[in-house]
């Protein structure tokens, strides 16, 4: 009994103690469920908003309550486009009743005006990203209140000074405050973040000397303090901040020497040092920084021999540039034999000796213009693919060294110009960039400048009368671009068109007059900004800063184009100065100093551009300025009258036939030249020349006008010439309409043609050469090119961004109609180019549709093209579709080889993309890549590929569904054609097609397997955001 009672009382108190805990838990529960945002700072919070024009995100502000759904969970908002703007909370206050707000993101959104007073109330901050907007004003100090870990400020106008209030932040792990309108000096007290690890305040237009109190901040791993004006000595303590990795201190003022105390920095990967303008530095210090993989000590007053350094030490570097100094000696070949080593400048020193006989395999740009080298070429200058800068030298080019470099460069050697002494020319005038010629309004004939010069290299004319030369790289861009477009009108511009295209170099870039009379001449630079617009944007806040020389003689410091212009873009800039020519030659030099932004609109964006220049004489020449002196016609009249005497009326017959061939081939010319103004004709001999008489082992492919050769003119350049087949249907004036329309397109995604020959039995188009050949070759063939995802995506967005052009840009609109992967080039930084565009008709501007012949490529084919011929640029969008998926699939879009259900993609893609597993359609090869960017593209190449031509998007819209300007809509329809393929049992019809991979070169010709046809029926530039 008393055991019983005993037993019942225990099982009572657990059951007690089992009740008292669920309920506890219920508490618990409800207190989670009922935690709500602190009122104050959800009435900040929306006032932020709503003074930025914004709207709170659905992610996260469910039910109108902010700390909900992705505020509260694990979701990273930091690296989702699609969360923005974006919010973060801790709701684990007052019993977790209370929520408060944590982070704050408002990024790259353009908000316009100044940070809210509000902002005070969210006083729980520690994580807040303002970074890429348009604020203004200055900044708030009660920023310095806030518990803040993360602070990034970066890429706005912000002004005024900073307040000293931010050395408060004590637990602040990163700082960013680039690329801002900031004045004064850096405030001392931020040597009190003892936690900094990261800080950033390049391009914010501090000044003075730098604050000692850094000498603080042991912690810190990355510093860039670039571009600002600060004075005095690079600190010596710099050399005790033990643990930086990336630091980079260029286009200041500060002096020499650079301490030796920066060897204690053996953690550093990366160090930029530049433009110090007095003292001499040292290069001992670089010994001890074995982690460096990029090393820049440019234009650093470095007076030293490398051989006083270890570079075997230096096993890791991929960029070594120690250009604009005054080191002595030979070149180590230690440095040539770094086998990581992709990028190497040393012009503009004093090195002497002979090149090294040995490089590394990885060595394919090297810059030593402007040295006392000499001695013969090593053997390694004959490498494809290499990057060889040797102008103003001392080399001797004989038959040997002459036969190696590209043609010019015995003009560009030191002392020892060409025509020294007996001058040709007394003008020249370039269109920078551009691949056609035009005269201006004043009549001045602006040659073309068309070459593809990279990070270490020279052209110069067939003519000889001038050349360039280039060097740098554009560091952090992985496809920098020289050549730069705009289609915009330009005002002040007494030749707009001339704006359109310019050059733009990271470092150097130097245009040369050659075989000048000597005398006075009047050297004119003509500039227009268009990268940066007039708009209250971050993309507008870009500054771009270099200095110009001309004949050694500073003429501009620090030049600004936009400011020069009234702080307007798209307008026209002329610069004219007088120069004295003492020994024929003429040098014009655009000289980056480090300053300027480095990274609006992309990374890696900045140095000098020009659009055009023109030398003219400021007296009357002596010279023929390169006309061809006349011949005297006594002999001919002679021979004539002979000839007569003896042959009779069958010589004058003779002679009557070659008059009438020459006028109609004068006659030809002359049409040409009026339609297309000016393009760059050549001769039929100087291409059998350069094709060695269209030798069938210079074939490149056979398209459907007729085979296209590869070929290498006197120059140098490596060129691609189209032979027209006499079983082309395409005529004399269908050709002559070709190359007006051709040459009246231009833009950085459609392949350039050089020039036309018309003299010839069969008319011929001379088109640049891409030596990586097309699209369908690197992805399903034997090129060997390993492209990446981001590589993959810039194509795709390349692609479309030129299909863009041509339908909505251009001066004329242009339906491609033969969209496919083998049409589309890739250039050595793998940029695409459209190709063939020429041979597509013109589109009516006043038409709706155009019916006509069928011309394309089945595979490609949009189905009311297929099977109406119902032609608008829409098939051209549907193709873009087709080559967007395979270049993402890494496979044709129909491969016989494969498993049933995967042999066509269209299918596949549609059965993964219903089961949401669309990325299973993702090439293998592919390691690393962004999903929710690979899911757009996917999208996009759905939608392009829509049955009816009404559902697909205009290009101008794919462009922007691409860079995530605009949502993608949502695709909700599989098309019917590919409903009908799976009901008759996998026939596809019309979007058969076999690739045979055995095409190589540039206009290879894709075979095809075609099936009868039956009814049945895709900021630039991220800008880092640590900034």
């Amino acid at each position: 009994m008393s055991s019983r009672c005993r037993a019942s009382s225990s099982h009572g108190r657990r059951l007690l103690w089992e009740l008292l805990l669920v309920c506890s838990w219920v508490a618990v529960a409800r207190a989670q469920q009922t935690a709500r945002t602190d009122p104050i700072e959800v009435a900040a919070l929306n006032t932020i908003l709503g003074r930025w024009g914004l709207k709170a995100s659905a992610a996260w502000n469910i039910s109108g309550e902010p700390c909900s759904g992705v505020a509260v969970d694990t979701t990273d908002v930091d690296n989702n486009p699609n969360i923005n703007p974006a919010i973060k909370c801790d709701c684990t206050y007052n019993n977790s009743t209370v929520c408060h707000i944590t982070k704050l993101k408002v990024y790259a959104l353009n908000v316009v005006g100044q940070i809210p007073t509000e902002l005070q109330n969210l006083t729980y901050l520690n994580n807040l990203n303002l970074q890429q907007n348009y604020l203004t004003g200055p900044v708030p100090s009660f920023i310095g209140k806030f518990p803040m870990q993360y602070l990034s400020l970066a890429i706005n106008p912000l002004s005024g000074t900073l307040p000293k209030e931010l050395g408060n932040l004590t637990d602040l792990i990163s700082l960013g405050i680039s690329l801002n309108n900031f004045t004064g000096e850096l405030p001392s007290e931020l040597g009190n973040l003892a936690n900094l690890e990261q800080i950033y305040f390049d391009s914010s237009g501090f000044s003075g000397p730098f604050p000692s109190t850094f000498s603080k901040l042991k912690n810190l791993q990355i510093m860039w303090a670039s571009d600002n004006d600060f004075t005095g000595n690079i600190p010596d303590f710099i050399g005790s901040l033990t643990n930086l990795q990336d630091l980079r201190f260029q286009g200041n003022s500060f002096e020499g020497p650079i301490p030796e105390s920066l060897s204690n920095l053996t953690q550093l990967t990366s160090l930029r040092i530049g433009d110090i303008v007095n003292g001499s530095s040292s290069l001992s210090f670089i010994s001890n920084l074995t982690s460096l993989n990029v090393l820049i000590l440019r234009n650093c007053r470095i007076s030293e021999n490398l051989a006083t350094v270890n570079f075997s030490n230096l096993a890791g570097l991929t960029l070594l540039d120690l250009s604009f100094n005054n080191i002595t000696g030979q070149v180590p070949q230690s440095v040539l034999n770094l086998d990581k080593l992709g990028f190497l400048f040393l012009g503009n020193n004093s090195l002497s000796g002979s090149l090294p006989d040995v490089k590394s395999p990885s060595l394919n740009n090297l810059d030593f213009s402007y040295n006392q080298l000499s001695g013969s070429f090593p053997s390694w200058a004959t490498q494809n693919n290499l990057q060889l800068n040797l102008v103003a030298n001392n080399f001797v080019l004989g038959s040997s060294n002459n036969s190696i470099l590209p043609s010019g460069l015995n003009c560009l050697q030191q002392d020892v110009p060409c025509f020294r002494g007996s001058p040709e020319y007394s003008s020249f005038a370039v269109d920078c960039g551009s691949n056609r010629s035009m005269t201006g309004s004043d009549n001045t004939f602006y040659e073309i400048d068309p070459t593809n010069i990279g990070a270490a290299s020279y052209y110069v004319t067939g003519q000889t009368r001038w050349g360039i030369s280039n060097v740098g790289k554009f560091n952090e861009a992985p496809n920098g671009s020289y050549i730069i477009y705009s289609s915009h009108q330009f005002q002040n511009a007494l030749d707009s068109e001339l704006f359109q295209t310019a050059r733009m170099s990271p470092s150097s870039l130097r245009y040369y007059g050659i075989g000048l009379e000597n005398g006075i001449y009047t050297v004119e630079l003509q500039f227009a900004e268009f990268a940066y617009p007039d708009s209250l944007t971050w993309q507008s806040t870009g500054r771009r800063v270099f200095d110009i020389y001309v004949q050694g003689a500073l003429k501009e410091k620090n030049f600004d184009i936009r400011k020069t212009a009234g702080g307007k873009s798209y307008v026209a800039v002329y610069k004219k100065y007088n120069a004295t020519v003492s020994k024929n030659f003429l040098e014009i030099h655009l000289f980056w100093a480090g300053k300027g932004t480095c990274c609006i609109p992309t990374q890696g964006y900045y140095g000098p551009m020009i659009s055009a220049l023109s030398v003219t004489p400021n007296f009357t020449p002596t010279v023929r300025n390169g006309v061809p002196k006349k011949k005297s016609k006594a002999g001919a009249i002679a021979g004539i009258v002979i000839g007569a005497s003896v042959l009779g009326l069958a010589a004058l017959v003779g002679v009557f036939m070659l008059v009438q061939k020459r006028r109609r081939v004068s006659q030809q010319q002359e049409e040409l030249y009026n339609m297309v103004g000016r393009p760059n004709i050549f001769s039929s001999a100087e291409l059998k020349l350069a094709t060695d008489n269209f030798s069938s082992q210079n074939i490149l492919g056979e398209g459907g006008y007729g085979p296209v050769y590869k070929g290498k003119l006197p120059d140098g350049r490596v060129i691609a010439v189209k032979q027209l087949s006499k079983t082309s249907h395409q005529g004399k004036n269908q050709f002559v309409t070709e190359v007006a329309t051709i040459s009246a397109v231009q833009h950085r995604n459609l392949v350039k043609l050089y020039g036309c020959c018309i003299d010839s039995s069969t008319p011929l188009l001379v088109y640049e050469y891409h030596v990586n050949g097309s699209l369908d070759r690197a992805l399903f063939g034997d090129s060997g090119l390993n492209l990446d995802w981001t590589t993959r995506f810039e194509v795709i967005l390349g692609i479309a961004r030129g299909l863009t052009y041509l339908h909505e840009e251009s001066s004329v609109r242009i339906v491609h109609r033969d969209i496919k992967a083998s049409n589309v080039l890739l250039d050595t930084d793998l940029t695409p180019k459209i190709s063939d565009f020429g041979l597509a008709k013109l589109f009516d501007e006043k038409k709706t549709h155009v019916s006509t012949n069928i011309a394309g490529t089945f595979g490609y084919l949009a189905p009311e093209y297929a099977m109406r011929g119902h032609l608008t640029e829409k098939a051209d969008v549907f193709a873009f579709g087709v080559v967007a998926l395979e270049t993402i699939a890494g496979r044709p879009n129909t491969d016989n080889s494969l498993a049933e259900d995967r042999i066509y993609l269209f299918e596949w893609a549609w059965e993964l993309y219903e089961r949401d597993e669309a990325l299973g359609i993702l090439d293998p090869r592919i390691e690393e890549f962004d999903s929710e960017e690979a899911l757009r593209v996917i999208h996009v190449a759905l939608l392009c590929t829509q049955g009816s031509p009404h559902q697909r998007p205009p290009m101008s819209r794919v462009v922007k569904m691409l860079t995530g300007d605009i949502e993608v809509t949502e695709v909700v329809t599989k098309p019917s054609y590919i409903t009908e393929w799976q009901r008759r049992g996998g026939n596809t019809s019309y979007v058969t097609t076999d690739y045979s991979g055995d095409t190589t070169g540039e206009f290879s010709a894709q075979r095809e397997t075609i099936t009868p046809l039956t009814p049945s029926p895709a900021m630039t530039g991220v800008i880092d955001e640590g900034r």
